[in-house]
């Protein structure tokens, strides 16, 4: 999820701590509990800094050892030290628990989204992303604030938050079976599909549609069943040679294809002699355009001339991230 729906979350967690005797009759402990589940909220997106470095670093890394299961157990343990030398007076065995609680709840959502985690490292590096839930999703956000809302105007927040999550719950539920069936719908509209993803939106009924068969990658939109494909590309191998196999070792199209599952390439030569590598994430299609990209442009040389990933929006913002020499 984006930032601003964990820290309503954080919030929204210390509400509910009210539940918890030791925390309700305790000011010290409620004050203390506030600040760790807000900030264990934040705290596994810590990484975001990585973005100060390049984007090839930020995508490999990104939700990666901060979302795993040694740090869901060590980051309340440091905000629980931490903490615990602000407050001196408050429990520190409930100020851990609910730290943890935070800490856990913002690896555990962010599985839904389409953008994942590594959440079972160090078992596994894999991806886990469910892909139901937008990074930002209003309704979530907007239920938070409300929530929120109604608790200072005096209501009773164990209850309040207790109704909202329960609203949450169900709203998940909803999520699961429309991509469900917008999958169904996609099998329907292409047949020979051997790989699909079904990514949510901010609106409630579109979903953005990626789907491989054994000849073509396919590129649509979906609303509520009605699937429209846009694109359809025949699906090359990447030839093999020594200049190729060159670009896809320079660290910025190496960190897209280790985040990216469903991709095709471009091949061009340019006037400057250079030779262009473009690979393009078919999942983000957005106005016609696909902005995620990875390009390296090589010489005769089998050097690495200039390299960059990320998301661009428009060809000359690409080609002025090239032209400076940019290896984020």
């Amino acid at each position: 999820m984006d930032s601003a729906t964990h820290l309503v979350m954080g919030v929204a967690l210390g509400g509910l701590a009210l539940a918890d005797p030791v925390v309700a009759d305790n000011s010290v402990t409620f004050a203390a509990v506030m600040a760790g589940t807000i900030l264990g909220s934040q705290a596994p997106d810590v990484d975001t800094v990585l973005k100060l470095r390049n984007n090839a670093i930020y995508i490999r890394h990104h939700r990666g050892i901060t979302h795993s299961i040694p740090a869901v157990l060590l980051w309340p343990i440091a905000l629980t030290v931490l903490l615990s030398f602000i407050f001196q007076e408050a429990n520190v065995l409930h100020l851990w628990l609910w730290t943890f609680l935070a800490v856990f709840l913002h690896v555990f959502v962010d599985i839904f989204n389409a953008y994942g985690t590594q959440a079972l490292r160090p078992f596994s590096r894999k991806w886990v992303a469910l892909g139901v839930i937008n990074t930002f999703d209003p309704y979530i956000f907007g239920l938070h604030c409300i929530g929120i809302l109604i608790w200072a105007f005096g209501a009773n927040s164990v209850l309040t938050f207790s109704i909202m999550y329960a609203i949450i719950f169900c709203y998940y539920i909803v999520r699961f079976m429309l991509q469900a069936a917008v999958k169904k719908a996609v099998h329907h509209a292409i047949q020979d599909e051997d790989y699909v993803i079904v990514a949510p939106t901010m609106r409630f009924l579109y979903w953005r549609v990626a789907a491989a068969s054994k000849t073509h990658y396919y590129v649509g939109r979906a609303y509520g069943r009605t699937i429209n494909i846009y694109d359809k590309f025949e699906i090359r191998p990447i030839p093999k040679t020594e200049m190729i196999e060159k670009a896809l070792e320079d660290r910025n199209l190496a960190a897209f294809t280790s985040f990216s599952p469903l991709y095709r390439w471009e091949i061009s030569e340019l006037e400057s002699g250079l030779t262009e590598v473009r690979l393009i994430d078919l999942r983000y299609r957005s106005n016609d355009h696909y902005p995620f990209v990875a390009v390296a442009h090589v010489n005769e040389e089998l050097n690495i001339v200039n390299s960059y990933t990320g998301w661009i929006f428009s060809e000359d913002k690409l080609q002025r991230k090239l032209q400076i020499g940019s290896s984020d």
